[in-house]
């Protein structure tokens, strides 16, 4: 018997997609090739798509970001136990977003905008800056305080993977380690002795020792 005739494809129809498709596909191409490299365009033809299509679901590369954030806090970003001591529910949530984000450094990349944020992660917000009035601040300066916590946070995690991709990307010596091995004792004699040791002590991880230190500072009377 004839086969009935396979039903036909209407030409040029993109398939439907799903959000979760849409973030999923997003947060593959800025894991492997950063933040820069997403557009709009280039997301629809790794969906096999067409941009049109995506604002069904995304409004512009903005929100796409954001659902990007909120993706990423919800399944990495977990609420620690709180401490009954307020300087420690700072350093503790604190010290819980510096997790997070060091595992996913562009996450900071599109965070240092200041304008984009997850509404997921306001918990840890308003932990710090709670424990920042707890300890006697008043709420302006608790968030001062915050700011000056993220500045480090975001700050150390930047530095730290930058210097650590120039360093993958050229074996050779970086410009800082040639300075440091012809530096002058007697100009810079503190340098100096410490020149041979430089990069070592400068890739330890000191973040806790630092954010202990700078609560520290906040809290203490002006």
């Amino acid at each position: 018997m004839p086969q009935p005739p396979a039903p036909r494809k209407t030409p040029g129809r993109p398939p439907r997609i799903s959000r979760e498709e849409v973030v999923g596909t997003a947060r593959r191409i800025v894991d492997s090739e950063g933040v820069a490299r997403l557009t709009m365009r280039r997301l629809a033809a790794e969906i096999g798509s067409t941009p049109m299509a995506l604002y069904h679901h995304v409004r512009n590369k903005e929100e796409l970001l954001v659902l990007l954030l909120d993706d990423y806090a919800a399944r990495t970003l977990h609420r620690p136990g709180l401490p009954a001591e307020p300087r420690e529910r700072v350093v503790v949530c604190a010290a819980a977003i510096h997790e997070a984000l060091a595992a996913c450094p562009w996450i900071v990349e599109v965070l240092t905008a200041d304008d984009l944020l997850s509404t997921s992660a306001l918990w840890f917000v308003e932990q710090i800056v709670d424990g920042l009035v707890a300890c006697g601040l008043p709420p302006e300066r608790a968030v001062h305080g915050y700011r000056a916590i993220w500045y480090y946070t975001a700050g150390e995690i930047v530095v730290r993977t930058t210097a650590g991709r120039r360093r993958a990307d050229d074996g050779r010596p970086t410009y800082r380690e040639q300075v440091f091995d012809g530096l002058d004792g007697d100009e810079l004699p503190r340098l100096a002795q410490v020149a041979g040791r430089w990069q070592e002590l400068t890739a330890e991880d000191t973040y806790l020792d630092g954010l202990r230190a700078l609560v520290d500072g906040l809290l203490r009377p002006r």
